[in-house]
C-alpha cells in the first residue's frame, strides 16, 4: 500500500466524520462532520467542492450510479443533493419536521429512503421527483436500513422493531428484536428452498436482511420465511461486533473488538459454523471492509491496517502502520474500483491508500514503463532492473506509451509527452480531435489509434517535412475500411482493419510495402521488435503467426478463447507468450527447420491473481502487480533446475517427471545445452533419440553428431559427417528430412535446392521407381536407362515379368557395356519367362556369363525345357545341376562326360545304379564309392567283381558296419576265421565274433581286436573263457577290465614264475583301481612272500604305494630302494627313483623328506662329476667330489674309488689341501688295500710330501637374504634356509642368474645352463635326461626362490 493523501483532523472539526466514495467511477470522496460542511475531494486529495450545511452532517450516501450524493443534517428536514457531473447542489425538502437520522439509496433504482428521529419515513424517487411520506413507521429513531432488488426497504429502529416496506410505504413484514439493531444488509442466505430457477435466470435473490443486535449477535431475517429468524451468537472472548460483510456464496466475514475476525457460513448444513477464525489485531479491532473488485478484505485496529486475500485469509496480503495524530481508528471504505482505501479516526483524520493501481504499462525493446502511483510512472531497463527513471506526471493517466527516448501519458484526447533524458516537466502537450484508444511510439514517431483511424506523426515534429504526419485510412487504402488495431516498430506502422486487411507502412520510405487479407476482422496485433514476425488475433479469438516476408501464416495451437495479449521475448526472438487472466502459454516459432516455418505450443504457466504480463526477457515474464511493482514470473517452459550437477540418483528418480518435462521444453525452445544436461541426467536412449531428431529437424548438424555418437548410431553419425560441408539450407534440410523418413517433403526441398538431382537419388535409393522415372524425365533424361534397369530388377523380383522386359529393353544404352550386359541378361531371363525360349537361350549363350547361364537354366528347368536347361547349366559350370537335368532327360552319356566335375553323392549313386543295371560293375563300384554308398560298393566288389581286397580297403577306410558284415561273411565262407572275427567286431557283432573265436581257438586275436572299447560283458566272457582253459594271467587281465577286481587279483597271484613280473604290474593296477583294503593287504602279503614264501622286489611295493596314492609310504620305499641301489653301486637307478618320487611329491604338495632331498642332491652331484670331467671342467668336478667325499658313507660300495677320484681331481685343480686330506683318509688301513695300483704311488707321494696350498672357494650372495657364502654351500648360516642348487654346477642359485629346465622346471644358473647346452645339439638335462633346446632356456627376472625345495622334513 502507498499513501495517496492524508486529510488532517482539524479540517473536519476534530470529531468523527461520515465518509463515502463515489460508486462505480470512484472519482470523488465525500466527507462530512460536525463543522457543518461536506467536502468533496478527488482521487488525489484535492478539494473539488464544499457544501455548507445549516447543521452537522448526520449522513451521506451516493446513488447506485455515482451521479448524486444525498446529504442529511441535524438542524432541518432539508436533504441536499449534489450532482457529480455538474458539481452543483440541489436542496430537497422532505416535509418532515423532526431531525433526519437515516439516509439510504437503493442499489437497483433512483429510490432514496430518509428516516427521522421520531420514526417517520420518506421515500423519494429521484427519477420522477415523487415523494411518499410515511408517518409513524417506527415509534423511535430509525437507526439503519437497506434496500433489496425487489425494492423492499428493511428498517431498524431504537423501538427494537424490524420492518420491511414497499416503495409505497406499506409494511409487508415486521418483527421485534431483543436489542437495538445496527448495520442492515440485504443478501442471500443459502437454503434448500432457494429457487434455482431464479438464480439460473440471473435474478438476484437477496431475500435475507441481516442486523447486528446489541453488538453481540447477528440476526438473520428471511422475508420469505418470517417465522424462522436466526440469531447467531459468538464466543465471549471475541468481544463486541464492530462490522460484518457478506461475500462469496453465502459466507459472512465478521470483525470483533478484541481483534478477532471470523468467517461463518449460512448454508443450511453448516449455518453459523465457523469456517475460519484468527486474531489479527493484538488489542483492538475497529472496523472491517471488503472490496469485491479486488476480492480482498481489510481490517483496522492498533493503529495499522491489514489487507487479506479472500481466497486465503490466513496470510496477510499487506500491512501499513498509520500515523494517527490523535484519537483512534474509526471507520474505513474502499472506492468502487478497489484502488483506494480511506480510513478515518475518531478525531476526523483521513488516510487514503492506494491498494491497487490501474494496470497501465508499455514496453519498447528492453525497456518498460508502468504506473507506480496514480500520478507516477517508472521506466525500467529490464536487463538491469537497478536502472530506472521515475516520472511525476501531471494527471492520472488512462493510457501510457513508451518510445526509445520519450514517455507519453494520456487521458481522453489529451497527451503529455516527456523526454526520458529530462522527465521533470512535460516536453510537450498535444490535444487530438478524438479520444485516444491506444498509443504507440518508437524513436521518432508516435502512432495514435482513435475509434476508427490512426494518426502517425513525428514526436518532435518538423512542420515542413512531408513525413511529419499522416492519417490512415487514406487514398492508398480503403477509406471505408475502419481500423481496429495497430502497432508501431522502429521501421513499420502496422494496422489491421474491420475487413481483415493487415497493412505494413514503411516509415523510412513513407509508403506501404505489404498487405495481407485475412478472412476475419483483425482485433489485436503484436509484432516482434523488428516487425518481421507478428501474431494477430481476429474477431473469432483465433490467433495466427504471420510472416510479412512471404505471407506465411500459421494458426496458434491450443490458444485459449480469452487471450488478453501476446508478448515477444526481447532476447530469444523466436519465443513469445499469449496470456489470459489466469494462464500464460509459451509458444516458439521455427524458421530454419525441415518441416518449414511453424509455431509450436510449448507449455502453460498459471498466472497469479492480479498479475499483468508486461515484458518477456529470456523466459522471465515481467509482470505488473496491483501495487505497482514489477515482479518476475518464471515460465514453466523455462523453469529449469538450477543445480543439475548436484542431484543425487535418488533425487533424479523423484524428479523424473519434472526433468522429463524440462527436457522436452528445452528441446522445443532450442536450448540444446540445457537439453543435453537433462538427457545426461535422465540417461535414457529415448531422450537422446528425441534430442537427436529435434536437432536434425532444426539443421543443427554438429550437435546432432554428438548426440548420435553418444547413442552409438554409427550410421547416422557417418551420414551427418558427410553433410557438414553443405551450405545450401534447402539441400541440408532435404537430407535431414530424409533421415527423419519425411521423403515427400525431402523431395520438395531437394527440388528447391541447388542440387535437385538429390531427389532422384533418394527415390532410387528408396526403390520408388515410378517417382524416380518421373524425376529423371524432367531432371536428367540420360539417367532414364539406369533407372529403368533398376526398376526392371524390382519388377522381376516381384514377378511382373512383362513390364520388367519392357524396362530392361528401355535400359539398353549401346554405350555402357557393363550396364548393357545386365540389361541383356534381364531380357534373356524375361524372354524365357514370357515363352520366347530361343531368344533367351541365344542371349545367354552370347553373353558367356556363367551366372546368367545358370539363372536361365533354372528358369528353363522350371518350365521343363530339360535339354536347353542342362546345356546352360553345363555352360555355367553348374555340373551337378546339369547332371541332374541330364538324368531327368535320360541322357546318361552326357552324365558320364561331366562325371569328373560332379560333387553331389546323390548323382553318383543314381549313375552307379544305372551302371549296375547295364552290367558296368567297375564303373558302378567307383560311382558308389564316390557317392559314399560304401555298402553297395563293397557288395559289388564281393558279389560281382570277386575283389575282397578292395572291399576290405573300403571297410577299413569307412568303418561301414553293413559292409564289414558282408566282408566277415565272405571270409568266414573262405575259412579265414581271424579276418572274419575282425570284421564281425567292426560290424558290431561281438557275440558272433566271440562264438567264432571260441569255436576256432582264436580268443587271443578276438581279445586284441576288441581292445579297450568293449563292454563289460565282452571282457567278462573272455575272462571266463581263460578261466575255463586254466590260464590265470589273461584270466586276471580280463577280469580286471571287467572290473571284477577280486577275481582278477585271485588269478594274478597264481601265475607261474615266468609270468610273475607281468602279473604283478597288472595286480598293482587292479588294487589301485579297486581301493579295497582287503585286496591291498592280500597283494602286500604276496609281495612280502607270505603267500608263496618268495619275497618280491621292493620296486613292486613302491609301485603299489604310488598306485594307491600313498605317497608318504611310497617315499619311504623309494628311499629304501635308492639306498639299496646306492649300496650296490647302482647310483643312476637310485637317482632316477628319487627324482621320480621327488617330482610326484611336489605335484601332490606333500612335504619332501629331508633324507630324500639330501640323497638326491648327493647322487646328482656324483653323476655331474663324470659330465664335467669329460668337458675338462676339473675344478667343478673336484668341488662336487669334495661334497660326495664328505658323505662317503652313503657310497659304501665304491669308497676307495670315489676317494681316489676326489684326490686326483683335487690335485689336478690345484686344491692341494683337499687332495692331501682325502689322500690321508684313503691310506687308512681299511681303504689302502682297495687303492688302484695305478694311483697308489701318487697318493702316497701326496701324503709324504704334503702341499696344503689351496685357492679359497669363491663366494656368492644367498638368494634369500643376500648374505655372502661359499658357492658350493647349500645352507645359509644367516637366514638358516636350505638353498636351491644348480642342476648343472651343483652351486647354490643366484637370484640374478636364474633359469629353469623347460621339462622338469628345476633351477639352473642361466650362465651355466647355456654354456652346458652349447656343447652339442639336443644335450639332455642331467636331472631329467630329456633333450633341451637352448632357445627354450630363458633368464628369469623374478624367480620362485623356493622352487623345488618343498618343505623338507622327516616323514
Amino acid at each position: 500500500m502507498k499513501e495517496v493523501f492524508n486529510i488532517p483532523a482539524r479540517s473536519n472539526g476534530n470529531a468523527p466524520i461520515h465518509l463515502a466514495w463515489q460508486n462505480k467511477q470512484g472519482s470523488y470522496l465525500a466527507v462530512g462532520g460536525v463543522n457543518r460542511t461536506v467536502n468533496i475531494y478527488d482521487r488525489h486529495g484535492e478539494l473539488v467542492d464544499d457544501i455548507s450545511l445549516p447543521g452537522s452532517c448526520s449522513g451521506l450516501k451516493w446513488d447506485s450510479e455515482g451521479n448524486t450524493l444525498a446529504i442529511i443534517q441535524d438542524k432541518s428536514g432539508v436533504v441536499y443533493l449534489w450532482d457529480a457531473n455538474s458539481r452543483t447542489q440541489q436542496p430537497l425538502d422532505s416535509g418532515l419536521r423532526d431531525t433526519l437520522t437515516f439516509v439510504c439509496w437503493s442499489n437497483y433504482g433512483p429510490l432514496l429512503a430518509i428516516g427521522t428521529g421520531k420514526g417517520n419515513l420518506l421515500i423519494y424517487n429521484h427519477g420522477t421527483g415523487r415523494k411518499v411520506p410515511i408517518l409513524g413507521k417506527h415509534s423511535k429513531r430509525i437507526i439503519c436500513g437497506a434496500w433489496n432488488s425487489q425494492h423492499l426497504l428493511a428498517l431498524g429502529s431504537e423501538d427494537r422493531m424490524l420492518t420491511c416496506s414497499t416503495v409505497e410505504g406499506d409494511t409487508v413484514r415486521s418483527t421485534s428484536l431483543r436489542y437495538d439493531p445496527e448495520l442492515a444488509i440485504f443478501s442471500e442466505m443459502k437454503s434448500s428452498s432457494n429457487s434455482s430457477a431464479a438464480r439460473s435466470g440471473g435474478l438476484v435473490n437477496d431475500n435475507t436482511v441481516s442486523f447486528v443486535i446489541g453488538r453481540k449477535t447477528v440476526f438473520l431475517y428471511n422475508i420469505d420465511d418470517p417465522d424462522n429468524p436466526i440469531e447467531l451468537q459468538f464466543q465471549p472472548k471475541y468481544g463486541n461486533i464492530v462490522g460484518y460483510r457478506w461475500f462469496g456464496d453465502g459466507y459472512m466475514l465478521i470483525g470483533f473488538t478484541n481483534g478477532y475476525i471470523i468467517v461463518i457460513s449460512t448454508h443450511p448444513k453448516e449455518i453459523g459454523q465457523e469456517l475460519f477464525q484468527c486474531k489479527t489485531h493484538k488489542d483492538v479491532l475497529n472496523d472491517i471492509s471488503i472490496s469485491f473488485a479486488l476480492n480482498k478484505a481489510a481490517s483496522i485496529g492498533d493503529n495499522y491496517v491489514k489487507l487479506y486475500d479472500l481466497k486465503d485469509l490466513q496470510d496477510t496480503y499487506d500491512m501499513q502502520v498509520l500515523d494517527v495524530e490523535s484519537g483512534s481508528l474509526h471507520k474505513m471504505e474502499w472506492s468502487g474500483d478497489g484502488q483506494l482505501l480511506s480510513i478515518t479516526t475518531t478525531k476526523g483524520q483521513i488516510f487514503t491508500y492506494l491498494t491497487r493501481l490501474p494496470m497501465l504499462g508499455a514496453t519498447f525493446k528492453t525497456s518498460a514503463a508502468h504506473l507506480t502511483s496514480l500520478m507516477e510512472v517508472t521506466v525500467t531497463d529490464l536487463r538491469q532492473s537497478e536502472r530506472f527513471i521515475t516520472v511525476k506526471v501531471v494527471t492520472e493517466p488512462l493510457y501510457i506509451a513508451l518510445g526509445e527516448h520519450h514517455l507519453a501519458i494520456g487521458m481522453n484526447n489529451r497527451v503529455w509527452m516527456y523526454a526520458l533524458s529530462d522527465p521533470k516537466e512535460p516536453l510537450l502537450e498535444r490535444e487530438y480531435l478524438e479520444s485516444v484508444r491506444e498509443m504507440y511510439m518508437n524513436s521518432d514517431y508516435a502512432a495514435v489509434l482513435f475509434e476508427k483511424r490512426i494518426q502517425l506523426h513525428l514526436i518532435e515534429g518538423d512542420n515542413e517535412s512531408e513525413k511529419e504526419s499522416r492519417l490512415f485510412p487514406d487514398k492508398d487504402t480503403d477509406a471505408d475500411d475502419d481500423i481496429r488495431c495497430c502497432a508501431l516498430t522502429s521501421d513499420f506502422l502496422i494496422f489491421g482493419t474491420v475487413r481483415g486487411n493487415i497493412h505494413y507502412f514503411y516509415i523510412e520510405d513513407w509508403k506501404f510495402v505489404n498487405e495481407y487479407r485475412h478472412t476475419n476482422t483483425v482485433v489485436k496485433m503484436f509484432p516482434d521488435v523488428s516487425g518481421t514476425r507478428m501474431v494477430f488475433l481476429d474477431e473469432k479469438r483465433d490467433g495466427y503467426s504471420y510472416n510479412p516476408v512471404n505471407d506465411d501464416i500459421h494458426k496458434l495451437p491450443d490458444l485459449p478463447s480469452k487471450v488478453e495479449g501476446v508478448i515477444w521475448d526481447s532476447v530469444d526472438r523466436h519465443v513469445f507468450v499469449a496470456y489470459t487472466d489466469e494462464v500464460v502459454i509459451t509458444y516458439v516459432t521455427h524458421r530454419d527447420i525441415v518441416t518449414g516455418e511453424n509455431v509450436q505450443f510449448v507449455a502453460e504457466t498459471k498466472l497469479p491473481y492480479g498479475y499483468k504480463p508486461l515484458a518477456l526477457v529470456e523466459g522471465e515474464l515481467k509482470c505488473q502487480t496491483q501495487s505497482g511493482k514489477l515482479v518476475n514470473l518464471s515460465l514453466a517452459s523455462h523453469a529449469y533446475f538450477n543445480n543439475l550437477n548436484d542431484l543425487t540418483p535418488e533425487e533424479i528418480y523423484i524428479y523424473m517427471a519434472q526433468l522429463t518435462a524440462s527436457f522436452n521444453y528445452a528441446c522445443s525452445l532450442k536450448r540444446y545445452n540445457e537439453a543435453w544436461k537433462f538427457a545426461e541426467l535422465l540417461n535414457n536412449t529415448d531422450h537422446w533419440l528425441h534430442l537427436g531428431k529435434t536437432l536434425l529437424n532444426h539443421l543443427e548438424v554438429q550437435l546432432a553428431i554428438r548426440v548420435y555418437r553418444r547413442v552409438g548410431d554409427a550410421a547416422i553419425v557417418l551420414s551427418l559427417q558427410g553433410l557438414m560441408h553443405i551450405e545450401d539450407r534447402k539441400l541440408l534440410a532435404g537430407h535431414m528430412a530424409m533421415l527423419c523418413d519425411q521423403f515427400d517433403h525431402s523431395q520438395q526441398l531437394f527440388l528447391e535446392s541447388s542440387q535437385p538431382l538429390k531427389a532422384l537419388e533418394m527415390r532410387r535409393d528408396l526403390l520408388q521407381w515410378n517417382q524416380a522415372l518421373q524425376l529423371a524425365k524432367s531432371l536428367a533424361p540420360e539417367q532414364i536407362p539406369f533407372v529403368s534397369k533398376e526398376y526392371a530388377q524390382q519388377l522381376e523380383f516381384t514377378g511382373d515379368w512383362a513390364n520388367a522386359l519392357i524396362h530392361y529393353e528401355k535400359g539398353i544404352t549401346n554405350g555402357d557395356d557393363e550396364h548393357d550386359a545386365v540389361c541383356k541378361g534381364g531380357i534373356a531371363r524375361m524372354s524365357i519367362r514370357m515363352g520366347d525360349v530361343r531368344r533367351g537361350v541365344n542371349l545367354a549363350l552370347e553373353s558367356a556369363n556363367k551366372v546368367l547361364c545358370r539363372e536361365c537354366a533354372g528358369i528353363l528347368e522350371a518350365i521343363k525345357q530339360y535339354p536347353e536347361a542342362a546345356m546352360l547349366y553345363e555352360k555355367g559350370h553348374s555340373y551337378d545341376k546339369a547332371a541332374h537335368v541330364y538324368m531327368k532327360a535320360k541322357n546318361w552319356h552326357k552324365v558320364a562326360d561331366i562325371l569328373s566335375h560332379i560333387t553331389s553323392p546323390k548323382i553318383y549313386v543314381q549313375y552307379a545304379k544305372n551302371c549296375e543295371r547295364e552290367g558296368k560293375f567297375k564303373e558302378a563300384s567307383r560311382a558308389y564309392e564316390a557317392g559314399k554308398d560304401y555298402d553297395n560298393a563293397i557288395r559289388i566288389n564281393l558279389e560281382h567283381l570277386r575283389n575282397p581286397k578292395e572291399a576290405v580297403r573300403i571297410v577299413q577306410e569307412t568303418q561301414s558296419v553293413e559292409g564289414a558284415r558282408e566282408v566277415a561273411r565272405f571270409f568266414q565262407n573262405l575259412g579265414d576265421y581271424g579276418s572274419a572275427i575282425q570284421f564281425l567286431v567292426v560290424s558290431k557283432r561281438n557275440e558272433e565274433a566271440f562264438a567264432l573265436a571260441e569255436e576256432h581257438n582264436q580268443m587271443s586275436q578276438y581279445a586284441d581286436i576288441i581292445g579297450d572299447d568293449a563292454t563289460h560283458e565282452d571282457y567278462l566272457a573272455i575272462a571266463r573263457h581263460y578261466e575255463s582253459r586254466g590260464k590265470p594271467l589273461p584270466c586276471g587281465v580280463y577280469y580286471n577290465k571287467a572290473k571284477e577286481y577280486g577275481k582278477a587279483l585271485h588269478y594274478l597271484i597264481k601265475v607261474p614264475p615266468n609270468e610273475v613280473e607281468e602279473a604283478l604290474d597288472v595286480a598293482i593296477e587292479v588294487v589301485g583301481e579297486a581301493h579295497k583294503d582287503t585286496l591291498t593287504h592280500q597283494l602286500i602279503d604276496y609281495l612280502m612272500g607270505e603267500i608263496d614264501g618268495v619275497p618280491k622286489a621292493a620296486r613292486y611295493l613302491f609301485n603299489l604305494y604310488m598306485s594307491l596314492k600313498q605317497y608318504r609310504e611310497a617315499a619311504r620305499t623309494a628311499i629304501i630302494i635308492a639306498k639299496e641301489d646306492q649300496t650296490c653301486g647302482s647310483y643312476r637307478a637310485g637317482h632316477d627313483v628319487l627324482f621320480d618320487m621327488y617330482q610326484k611329491l611336489l605335484q601332490q604338495k606333500i612335504k619332501i623328506p629331508a633324507e630324500m632331498a639330501h640323497n638326491l642332491m648327493l647322487l646328482h652331484s656324483y653323476i655331474l662329476v663324470k659330465t664335467h670331467v669329460k668337458r675338462n671342467n676339473h675344478t667343478k668336478a673336484a668341488r662336487l667330489l669334495i661334497r660326495v667325499a664328505n658323505n662317503i658313507s652313503k657310497f659304501p660300495s665304491h669308497i676307495a674309488q670315489i676317494l681316489t677320484s676326489t684326490v686326483v681331481e683335487c690335485y689336478r685343480s690345484g686344491l692341494r689341501a683337499s687332495a692331501f686330506s682325502f689322500a690321508a683318509m684313503l691310506l687308512r688301513p681299511e681303504y689302502r688295500s682297495s687303492i688302484d695300483p695305478k694311483w697308489k704311488k701318487k697318493i702316497e707321494q701326496i701324503v709324504r710330501k704334503p702341499d696344503k696350498s689351496e685357492e679359497e672357494e669363491g663366494q656368492d650372495p644367498c638368494p634369500q637374504c643376500g648374505a655372502m657364502l661359499p658357492q658350493m654351500s647349500l645352507e645359509c648360516g644367516d637366514c638358516k634356509n636350505t638353498l636351491p642348487y644348480c642342476i648343472i654346477s651343483g652351486r647354490h642359485m643366484l637370484k640374478e642368474d636364474w633359469s629353469e629346465c623347460p621339462h622338469c622346471t628345476w633351477p639352473a644358473l642361466y650362465s651355466e645352463f647355456t654354456d652346458f647346452l652349447s656343447a652339442a645339439p639336443n644335450t639332455p638335462c642331467p636331472l631329467c635326461s630329456k633333450p633341451v633346446d637352448p632357445a627354450s632356456v630363458q633368464l628369469i627376472s623374478e624367480p620362485n626362490l623356493y622352487a623345488k625345495l618343498g618343505e623338507t622334513g622327516e616323514m
